[in-house]
C-alpha cells in the first residue's frame, strides 16, 4: 500500500487509513486531593477544646427569682471585722519596755554607790595625753604630727645607731676568708712556693719601670712626624703598646703593697 505525503493547511502529516477510525481520547488522571500533614491534629484539638455554646451562650437561659432582686449596696465592697494587730514573730519579741509608772520588780539589788566610785576612778585615772598637731594654714586648719615626717622618728627606734646583722654577718665571713687566705699564703711561703717581695725590691722593680717608660717616651717624641711608610707606622704602633703595658704595670705596682712572686720550679 503505498503512502502520500501531502502538504493540509502549512502542516505535514502523513495518510493513512488508520487515522478514519475514531479514536478514544485519553484524559489525563486527576491528581490527588491536597491534604496537610496536620490534618489530625487539628482534628483533634477541635474535638478536645470544643465547647457547648462557647460564642452564641446556652439556649435556655435561668432566670432570676423575684425575691433576688437587686438591693441598694449590695455590691459595694465590705471590709473585714476589725481586730487587734500583731506581729508574726510575736513569740520571739522582747517584751515592751515598762511605762514611768509601771516599777518593775528587779531580781538583784546592789549597795554600790556608782556615784562615789565613778569620782575616784577619774580621780586615780592617768590623765590622757593629748594628740600632737601642727597648723599649717592662717585658718587654723590642723593635722596629725606624727605621720607627717617632721618629727624625727627614725631615731626614737630601738635598733638606731646599730650595725645591721647582715653587715656583721658579711664583715665576719670577709675575716674568715682573709684568714684562710693568709694561712694559704704562709704555708706555700714556708712549702717555697712562692716569695715575697720586700719594700726595697718592689720600690726597685718601679722604679725601673718608670726609668723604662721614660725612655721610651724619649724614643717616641722623636719619632717622625709624619708616617707615610709602613715601617714608621708599625714602629710608632709597637712603641705605644709598650708604653701602653708599662703604664698597666706600673699602676698594678703601686696599687698593692704586698705582691708574692711563684717559683717556677716548684
Amino acid at each position: 500500500m503505498a503512502m502520500q505525503v501531502s502538504s493540509r493547511r502549512g502542516e505535514d502529516y502523513v495518510e493513512s487509513i488508520y487515522n478514519l477510525i475514531p479514536k478514544i481520547q485519553e484524559r489525563p488522571p486527576k491528581p490527588s486531593m491536597y491534604r496537610s500533614n496536620f490534618a489530625s491534629t487539628v482534628k483533634q484539638e477541635q474535638k478536645t477544646k470544643k465547647q457547648s455554646s462557647k460564642t452564641m451562650g446556652p439556649a435556655k437561659v435561668a432566670v432570676t427569682e423575684p425575691k433576688d432582686f437587686l438591693a441598694k449596696h449590695s455590691k459595694e465592697f465590705k471590709l473585714p471585722e476589725k481586730t487587734d494587730f500583731t506581729y508574726p514573730d510575736h513569740d520571739k519579741r522582747r517584751p515592751p519596755v515598762p511605762k514611768h509608772t509601771e516599777k518593775p520588780l528587779m531580781g538583784l539589788r546592789s549597795t554600790k554607790n556608782h556615784i562615789t566610785t565613778n569620782a575616784v576612778e577619774n580621780i586615780m585615772s592617768v590623765p590622757k595625753m593629748p594628740e600632737k598637731k601642727f597648723v599649717d594654714t592662717r585658718g587654723g586648719a590642723t593635722h596629725q604630727l606624727v605621720p607627717s615626717g617632721l618629727t624625727p622618728k627614725y631615731v626614737n627606734k630601738k635598733d638606731y645607731g646599730k650595725t645591721p646583722a647582715y653587715l656583721e654577718k658579711r664583715k665576719a665571713e670577709v675575716e674568715r676568708a682573709q684568714m684562710e687566705y693568709d694561712a694559704y699564703v704562709q704555708e706555700r711561703c714556708r712549702q717555697g712556693a712562692m716569695k715575697n717581695l720586700t719594700e726595697e725590691e718592689r720600690q726597685g722593680i718601679l722604679d725601673g719601670l718608670k726609668k723604662n717608660w721614660e725612655e721610651l717616651h724619649h724614643q717616641y717624641q722623636g719619632l717622625s712626624v709624619v708616617t707615610d711608610t709602613a715601617p714608621k707606622k708599625a714602629r710608632k704602633e709597637r712603641m705605644e703598646a709598650e708604653m701602653k703595658q708599662l703604664e698597666r704595670d706600673i699602676e698594678t705596682i703601686e696599687k698593692h703593697r704586698v705582691i708574692y712572686i711563684a717559683n717556677p720550679f716548684f
